[in-house]
């Protein structure tokens, strides 16, 4: 007698993003967001989603919505960017929405650079700045190399540390090329970002050993008690490193929070304060930038031209994975899971807002 089979696991719901962006922009409108901002944040939402990087996407929305509700984000905020040097901003969030925030001054850096060849962003008084790789994009599209990052609230133990201290701090780099796409580095200095975490933990899924310790110190391949411990940094030392560095940077030196004074998302009773920094470079100061995207073009290509090792079907380039993830959800949709879709529906059940119906597959 033939055993039983369990009837297959069902695909997840797939959304058109279009329809995901306007609803995350008509949320944000009820709290009082204007609209530039609104679509600004919710553009940033989804495009983390459609790259792959569902951490730092829609699922976000419910807890940027909760702080709002709390008064913790400025809904509308008056934020400032003060030159201080030939090169140099200082901006002030004004406690806003971080994607809102971080495009203004990203915009602001590029716009100076256009004048001075190199400019930097320092910003404080800011909230959580969604994917990195999202302000990259904008820049290479004005052929501006970006160099981007921001702090995080302590949920990395440090190299040899067994509680927290770090934060994941996200680090993107764009590169604008010719007739290859840009190069985009986008990471987190944790070994994996932490949102990928909270979504095994909402999906009741493990996570793999590497990823985290629990509270004691031990490493864990439950998602509950990673999310309970401290995530671990990339390459050891020296992603420990790194992660300290950019804290400096996003935080010392911008006046923002840093360290243990960095407060979470999910803290609904005070501000987070998150610094970033955004580095714009015009390659036209050093060259003809039709030379210099030859020159991108040429060093992508020897990039590829190396022999794949075993098991591997070719080298590629930072940012070939998330833009193949990029047009198969532009074909497909993007995929949500029940859980986040049933977020979603609380959310737009308490604001009057239909959430849209999934594609057809």
């Amino acid at each position: 007698m033939a055993e039983a089979t369990g009837s297959p696991p069902q695909a997840p719901p797939r959304f058109d993003r279009a329809a995901l962006s306007d609803f995350a922009a008509a949320a944000f409108g009820r709290y009082g967001v204007p609209d530039d901002q609104a679509r600004i944040v919710a553009d940033g939402l989804v495009f983390a989603d459609a790259r792959g990087i569902g951490s730092h996407g829609i699922v976000r929305l419910p807890v940027y919505a909760s702080r709002l509700e709390a008064g913790v984000v400025a809904a509308d905020p008056a934020t400032s960017v003060t030159k201080v040097a030939s090169g140099a901003l200082s901006v002030d969030g004004g406690n806003g929405l971080g994607l809102a925030v971080g495009t203004r001054a990203a915009d602001e850096a590029v716009a100076l650079a256009g004048e001075t060849g190199i400019a930097l962003a320092a910003v404080r008084n800011s909230n959580h700045y969604g994917a990195a790789g999202f302000y990259a994009e904008r820049a290479v599209a004005h052929d501006t190399i970006l160099i981007t990052a921001s702090n995080a609230p302590p949920n990395m133990a440090p190299w040899g540390g067994k509680t927290r201290f770090l934060g994941t701090n996200p680090l993107s780099v764009g590169v604008p090329a010719g007739t290859e796409p840009p190069v985009i580095i986008d990471m987190a200095t944790s070994v994996v970002a932490r949102g990928k975490i909270i979504l095994a933990d909402h999906e009741g899924r493990s996570i793999p050993e590497g990823w985290a310790i629990d509270p004691d110190g031990r490493p864990t391949t439950d998602a509950r008690a990673a999310l309970e411990g401290a995530v671990l940094p990339f390459g050891g030392a020296k992603g420990s490193a790194i992660s300290f560095l950019l804290d400096i940077l996003c935080g010392v030196l911008s006046g923002a929070a840093y360290g243990h004074h960095l407060r979470t998302l999910e803290d609904l009773s005070t501000q987070q304060d998150v610094g970033h920094v955004f580095i714009a470079i015009r390659p036209d100061v050093f060259m003809p930038m039709a030379a210099f995207r030859q020159r991108m073009d040429d060093i992508i290509g020897m990039l590829r031209g190396v022999p794949p090792a075993p098991g591997t079907d070719a080298v590629l380039c930072p940012g070939d994975v998330e833009r193949a993830r990029e047009r198969e959800s532009a074909e497909t949709g993007i995929a949500l899971s029940p859980d986040v879709v049933a977020q979603l529906e609380t959310l737009g059940h308490q604001l009057g807002l239909a959430v849209p119906a999934p594609r057809r597959h």
